[in-house]
């Protein structure tokens, strides 16, 4: 009896120490599961990393609903001897010379005053709205970007990586940040993804290629090259770029999609994004071994990581509103793909000239040598430009290319072209400028009900201020029409 007891009583213990050995590893097992979590080692929903979040500044104006938006109706007539007289006060001002080309019509494309209206003249980067209008109404503005990394295990038991762009020219140097449509791809997010998978198979050392076929060979559109001898306003559309080959060199601007400045921009953005990725896998403690080379993905295979673009409608806010060179050329680029009328600068521009004439907008003088305008050779009429200006107040599919433009005295490159507080936000315009030109084109949201639209080229104007101060007065006095 006795020894039956002792028998029981010494399991009963046993039984005890080996349920709490049970519960001891396994809090001790969730304790250090979820301080790897905390410290990103290991999957899950903890982490010490700060979260993103957007910062929204106080708005100089507030507008309620009903004064901001309203349904457009086309029918409310512009008063012609008013626009006229606008004109005619333009005219007058001393410092404008003689080259120019000004127009106004009502929101039924309908024009109700104008002078030299079928001169084609230099439009500098008002010339952005045709490719805008061209590409927003042929490609999917839905769609994104993908840039992806593609793996190929060699026989002596080390791997060649192969990044790939697929036109992405606005990705992040660090982790994707989705508050920003420049950076919303981090290239820093890829490599970590790559590095996840790479460990996964045992892989510690690769070798790096990178794909920069998207875009042919032919890169410089005609008249760039001339105008931007220090490279400054335009990078070489590639497959993929990081900040759009903007070099800061430590001086980034703390929101990267909002500056103004005009940094050196790199001459090989593919090459340096490349170099980038390597660097933020080398801190994932992946070991790439010699130069990145340019090479293609291997056939049959699927990416072991990607990121995505912010969609194209994004992109082409961006473009409009930096009136960002590379990018329009990239949308005219993209838009010859689509429409095969071939992969080139000279195609691209055949692709936006056959779009707009699909449409029924008048290309009468136009000679586009470039999508974006910067060439001092390229002509417009601001029909065209009013046109293209028409067609956005009833876009449809094309809303980007309206939506994208910059908003006076908001954002984009006439934020600061404000005549009149009173008027924020009810005219919505592409800038232009070159060293002998001054220019805009837009539309407008009226006062009294209904919309116009309005486009004014300036060459050769004998001071510039002045032709510039010229335009802000005659945008200043378009709503109250």
């Amino acid at each position: 009896m006795t020894r039956r007891t002792g028998t029981f009583h010494h399991g009963t213990i046993r039984r005890r120490i080996t349920v709490s050995l049970s519960v001891i590893l396994t809090a001790a097992l969730c304790l250090g599961y979820a301080a790897c979590d905390l410290y990103d080692v290991l999957p899950g929903v903890l982490t010490l990393k700060e979260v993103e979040r957007t910062t929204i500044t106080n708005p100089r104006t507030v507008l309620s609903a009903s004064k901001a938006i309203k349904r457009l109706d086309s029918s409310i007539a512009v008063d012609a001897t008013a626009a006229q007289r606008l004109i005619d006060e333009f005219a007058a001002t001393e410092g404008i010379g003689g080259d120019y080309s000004i127009a106004i019509a009502d929101a039924k494309g309908e024009v109700v005053a104008e002078s030299g209206i079928d001169k084609a003249r230099v439009p500098a980067s008002t010339m952005k709205t045709l490719t805008a209008y061209a590409a927003a109404t042929t490609l999917d503005m839905g769609s994104t970007l993908a840039t992806e990394v593609y793996m190929e295990q060699k026989q002596d038991g080390t791997a060649n990586l192969v990044l790939v762009g697929n036109g992405d020219m606005l990705l992040g140097a660090g982790n994707s940040y989705t508050a920003h449509v420049n950076g919303r791809a981090g290239l820093g997010t890829l490599a970590s993804d790559t590095a996840r998978a790479l460990k996964q198979r045992g892989i510690s050392k690769v070798t790096l290629s990178y794909d920069d076929s998207l875009f042919g060979d032919d890169r410089w559109p005609s008249g760039i090259a001339d105008l931007d001898t220090e490279h400054l306003y335009y990078a070489p559309v590639s497959s993929m770029a990081v900040d759009g080959g903007r070099q800061w060199n430590g001086a980034n601007p703390r929101n990267p999609d909002v500056f103004s400045d005009y940094p050196v921009l790199s001459m090989q953005p593919a090459l340096d994004a490349a170099q980038t990725f390597r660097q933020r896998l080398e801190e994932q403690g992946i070991t790439v071994q010699g130069d990145a080379e340019q090479g293609g993905a291997p056939a049959g295979t699927s990416p072991i990581a990607k990121v995505q673009s912010a969609s194209l409608s994004e992109v082409m806010a961006f473009m409009l509103r930096h009136s960002d060179n590379t990018l329009a050329e990239e949308f005219g680029r993209l838009l010859a793909i689509s429409e095969k009328t071939d992969n080139s600068p000279a195609g691209a521009t055949r692709a936006v000239k056959k779009v707009l004439e699909q449409a029924g907008i008048s290309t009468n003088g136009l000679r586009m040598m470039n999508c974006s305008g910067l060439a001092e050779e390229s002509k417009v009429t601001v029909r065209t430009l009013l046109e293209v200006q028409q067609r956005n107040l009833t876009a449809g599919a094309g809303a980007a290319a309206a939506e994208g433009l910059s908003i006076v005295g908001f954002v984009g490159t006439a934020a600061d072209r404000l005549d009149d507080a009173s008027e924020a936000g009810l005219l919505r315009v592409k800038t232009g400028s070159l060293g002998d030109v001054t220019s805009m084109a837009g539309n407008v949201s009226r006062t009294r009900g209904g919309a116009l639209t309005f486009a004014v080229i300036i060459n050769d104007p004998n001071d510039m201020q002045s032709a510039r101060e010229a335009i802000n007065t005659f945008i200043a006095g378009l709503p109250k029409l």
